[in-house]
């Protein structure tokens, strides 16, 4: 029996596929720094922040000094709060949540931005769990990351459906007896998302 509905967030839980898209977007539309130089350079911390190895106090000196414009770290948090949402999807969740299934997030990601986008929106009310690869020091193309989920929620991986917006991403969970669901991004077909979500619930709840 499914008990808990785990989501990615980049590409899923917002519009943009990805993490990096959002905070560069953001970043250089508002200071007016060209994109391509700005990525590059973000780029090159990517992994080890995602693994919680760096954060990005410990980088973002070296980013302003390669793009030669000096700014400050606020608007890099000012670009975790301005990541776009995706309400069709968190409707959906807080549907699932009233419907007594369990939500979580499971997500690739640095861990202040997290903690930024869960505090401004109040997701802490809404999220049973959430698991970040920055705080578990692995990915989702490690078990590590699923198991800390399961172990919060109190559920087994048989008892689980997660989302993502990358099929990759789906491996592992799908290894662990998940019950996967792919989310075209580019359709955000939330709609279609939640038939298929009452399909597997055996239509226990209606969701849709």
């Amino acid at each position: 029996m499914i008990r808990a509905v785990l989501f990615d967030l980049d590409g899923v839980m917002t519009l943009d596929e990805t993490g990096t898209q959002s905070i560069c977007n953001y970043i250089c539309q508002t200071m007016g720094i060209d994109r391509g130089i700005f990525e590059r350079e973000y780029r090159k911390y990517n992994a080890d922040l995602l693994t919680g190895k760096i954060k990005h106090e410990d980088i973002w000196m070296n980013i302003y000094s390669a793009i030669r414009q000096e700014t400050d770290i606020g608007i890099l948090y000012d670009s975790f709060i301005n990541t776009p949402i995706n309400f069709k999807m968190l409707s959906l969740v807080k549907e699932l949540k009233h419907n007594k299934v369990k939500v979580g997030m499971v997500t690739d990601n640095k861990a202040d931005r997290i903690k930024s986008i869960v505090d401004y929106h109040n997701w802490e009310s809404i999220f049973d769990g959430i698991a970040v690869s920055a705080e578990v020091g692995s990915g989702k193309d490690k078990m590590d990351i699923f198991h800390t989920i399961f172990q919060t929620l109190h559920v087994s991986s048989e008892e689980c459906i997660f989302i993502d917006n990358k099929e990759e991403n789906l491996v592992v969970p799908k290894e662990l007896g998940v019950a996967t669901l792919f989310f075209d991004y580019k359709k955000n077909d939330v709609l279609g998302l939640a038939r298929e979500i009452s399909e597997i619930l055996d239509n226990r709840y209606r969701v849709v």
